[in-house]
């Protein structure tokens, strides 16, 4: 093996260990203060562990892998039951919102939804003020943002998003024209497009859940 080679190998492995932890990093500072920016995640991960070679920045999907493993790793007592109580919220919220066709979207349909994860969904409707009308008739005190998606690479739109708090946990609202139900935004954390749940994959979700729960018991019970 050449000089040059040798060198070029010593590099990419270099490479490859610093953008594992940035990842690992990353995902630490996701979970344990709340950030939910990937970009800005990696950027402060990156600061802290004073690498500065923006090549080791990971992609955000290596983030996400490990914030899977981190809480797998240091959170399996607490995540799951935190992740199945912003679910069980989730369903009753689509239940409420019925009429604007709602989906779900971000950690909680994901499964990596922690304690500062707020329960996003998408809701449909022509009339954006039809929303917020509706959540005014029922007593619930909403703050009220915008956000901006990318509908492609070369198109981003700003969509009002209804903000609210309800047994403690928060509750984020986009509201989108009724045909961009034919096709989601991209994600922020790749460039395919959002993954969307409807009420019941939520509800097949939670299902699963206490199969695994039971199963879980089952097994401790039989040791």
């Amino acid at each position: 093996m050449s000089r040059g080679e040798h060198h070029r190998i010593h590099a990419h492995d270099r490479l490859q260990r610093n953008r594992l932890c940035i990842a690992q990093e990353a995902a630490r500072l996701m979970s344990e203060h709340g950030i939910r920016d990937f970009h800005h995640a990696k950027l402060k991960a990156a600061e802290r562990l004073g690498i500065t070679d923006t090549q080791a920045l990971p992609r955000n999907q290596e983030i996400e892998r490990a914030l899977r493993e981190h809480q797998r790793l240091f959170l399996a007592d607490s995540q799951p039951q935190l992740l199945r109580r912003r679910r069980e919220a989730a369903a009753d919220a689509m239940r409420f919102l019925a009429a604007f066709e709602p989906r779900l979207v971000g950690a909680v349909l994901e499964g990596t939804a922690d304690a500062h994860s707020a329960v996003c969904l998408h809701l449909f409707s022509d009339d954006p003020d039809a929303v917020s009308l509706y959540l005014s008739e029922h007593g619930v005190p909403i703050e009220v943002q915008t956000r901006r998606l990318r509908n492609s690479r070369d198109q981003q739109v700003d969509y009002p998003v209804l903000l609210f708090s309800a047994d403690a946990l928060s509750f984020d609202l986009t509201v989108l024209p009724h045909d961009a139900l034919r096709q989601a935004p991209l994600d922020r954390s790749d460039e395919r497009r959002m993954r969307r749940g409807t009420l019941t994959q939520v509800e097949i979700l939670l299902a699963e859940d206490s199969h695994d729960v039971f199963e879980e018991k089952l097994s401790a019970a039989l040791r």
